[in-house]
This record gives structure tokens, C-alpha cells and sequence, in this order.
């Protein structure tokens, strides 16, 4: 299969962004901005095939106030200089098949999935007209599919949707489903950090061990491109890598009970930092071990 000309960025959701709705927004500038400025946004933005006069598109489909979720990524884009931004909620599934909607999704460049709740997104969206363009328009053109919390979990072939965090190691805890389909052989939590879910992508790896579980924490993302992935954001990536899997007891456990698991790989990413899907090879960016240059 021929690598996508698009672009995936993946965000696992915001604590330090603050809102655009605070009455004292301007007095606190930079502890608003953290989460637009750490490189997320502009990121977006940068890499979008005409800039700041690319059209983005915020699917706020995810959320149940997408009013107030899509009014503050339209005013944080253009803070940033986005000259050509606009929201567009799909509400079901007869609006997603519509000549309207999808001439707005084949115009777009950039295409911004907001939170909320995954399973909004691939039941409205999942096999419409739509969601082919999405596709389509990833596979063929200089396009970015970005989302955050919802809209990256959903951005994979399968997807979690449902799992507590303390109980997330006991067979049948979580439950899964199939995404809107963009990348292939990941599994993608987040708000990964603060709300403690590492046992939730352990149950999903090591279900199917060739599924590599990207766990996204706040103010966190990654960019995908000709299948390698980059850390941006200001905390942590987590990659649970299931193939060198030695023993579990998964199937001789009934539901309910603790999983077991031999020699679970597991690497952390921080900014800059890349991994190859392809080779499944991480290079840390600020290596302690890379040489250091020697003055002439």
C-alpha cells in the first residue's frame, strides 16, 4: 500500500491551554497561549499547504457544546494568523451524505477534529460520503487530518472507546471499536498522563500484539507523515510495542480477573523525538549518547 501524501496530527488533549471564553484572557496572554505556542497549533498551521491562508475546517461533531468548543479553535487559529477558518458541526448522518457538507470537506486543507466523544464521530460520520472524502483526500492530497482527545483516538483502524483506568488490566475492561480508518496497526489513547490510563493500551497490545498502543498525553502530539512519527507539545508520547511478547495468561483467565504479561516493550517520546513505522526504530532527539561536536 502507497504511503498517504497527507499529513496525521494527533493531539491528546489540553490542560495548560486555558480559554478563550476567560474574562481575563488578555492579562494572563502567555499562560493562555501555552498550548497554541508549544507548537500544536502553529504546527498545524505550518505544515498546511497554503499556511496561514490554508482553509481549516473544525469538526466539532465529538462534542455536545460545539458551539463553545468550535468558537475557541476558531479564535485561537486566528490568533495565529489563520486567515480562512471555519466551523462546520455535522449533526447526523443525513447532513454527513449531503452535497453541502462534503463540498466544504473537499475545499478544506486542514481538517480539526475536536473532544468529546469518539463514538459520536465514526457512528454519525463512519462510512458517509464524508468520511470517504476525509479519506480520500489523505491518501491523494497535500491535506492534514489533526485531532484532539476524540478526534485522535478516532483517527486509527481501531479505537478505544470505553475502559476504566483502574480497572483497565482485568480481562474485558476495555472495549473497542473501529475508527475512521486514517492509519493502520496503532491503537491511540488520551489524556494519557493525568488520567492514567497505561493499563488500558497494555490490554489493547497485548490483545493484538501487532498493534502498537500510542498513548498521548496533555499538551502532547504527534505528527505522522511518510510513516514517521514526531513528538510535539511539551509532555510525554508513550509507545507500548506488544511484538516481542513472551507469555500471558489472557486466555486461560476469565473476564474480570488480572492480566499477565511477559516483556511488554514500552518507549517514551518527548519533543522532537521520532519514530519509524516502518522500522520500528526510536530516535531520541537530545540523546545523551549522540556525540558531542569537538571544537576545531
Amino acid at each position: 500500500m502507497t504511503k498517504p501524501v497527507g499529513k496525521l496530527i494527533v493531539i491528546g488533549g489540553a490542560v495548560n491551554k486555558g480559554s478563550f471564553a476567560e474574562t481575563d484572557y488578555d492579562q494572563n496572554i502567555e499562560k493562555n497561549l501555552n498550548f497554541f505556542e508549544r507548537g500544536i497549533l502553529r504546527k498545524i498551521i505550518n505544515e498546511s499547504k497554503h499556511k496561514e491562508d490554508s482553509v481549516i475546517e473544525i469538526i466539532t461533531t465529538a462534542s455536545q457544546i460545539p458551539q463553545i468548543v468550535g468558537a475557541e479553535y476558531k479564535k485561537a487559529f486566528e490568533f495565529l494568523g489563520a486567515k480562512n477558518v471555519n466551523i462546520l458541526d455535522v449533526h447526523n448522518r443525513e447532513e454527513a451524505n449531503s452535497d453541502a457538507i462534503v463540498a466544504r470537506a473537499n475545499a478544506a486543507d486542514v481538517m480539526m477534529f475536536t473532544g468529546g466523544d469518539q463514538l459520536r464521530l465514526t457512528s454519525i460520520l463512519g462510512g458517509t460520503r464524508f468520511h470517504d472524502t476525509v479519506l480520500l483526500k489523505y491518501q491523494e492530497q497535500d491535506f492534514i487530518y489533526s485531532g484532539t482527545s476524540a478526534g485522535a483516538a478516532a483517527a486509527s483502524e481501531n479505537m478505544i472507546y470505553q475502559g476504566s483506568s483502574s480497572e483497565a488490566l482485568l480481562k474485558g475492561e476495555i472495549k473497542t471499536t473501529q475508527g475512521l480508518g486514517l492509519i493502520d496497526n496503532v491503537i491511540i489513547d488520551t489524556h494519557f498522563v493525568q488520567r492514567g490510563r497505561i493499563g488500558r493500551l497494555f490490554q489493547a497490545v497485548v490483545n493484538n500484539p501487532r498493534t502498537l498502543g500510542i498513548g498521548l498525553g496533555e499538551d502532547t502530539g504527534l505528527f505522522i507523515h511518510n510513516d514517521v512519527m514526531t513528538a510535539i507539545g511539551s509532555g510525554l508520547v508513550i509507545l507500548v510495542d506488544g511484538r516481542f511478547i513472551k507469555d500471558t495468561n489472557l486466555t486461560n483467565i476469565n473476564l474480570g480477573e488480572p492480566i499477565s504479561i511477559d516483556n511488554l516493550t514500552v518507549h517514551v517520546m518527548s519533543m522532537n523525538d521520532h519514530y519509524d513505522l516502518t522500522t520500528k526504530v526510536l530516535t531520541i532527539e537530545n540523546s545523551q549518547f549522540n556525540p558531542i561536536p569537538q571544537d576545531r
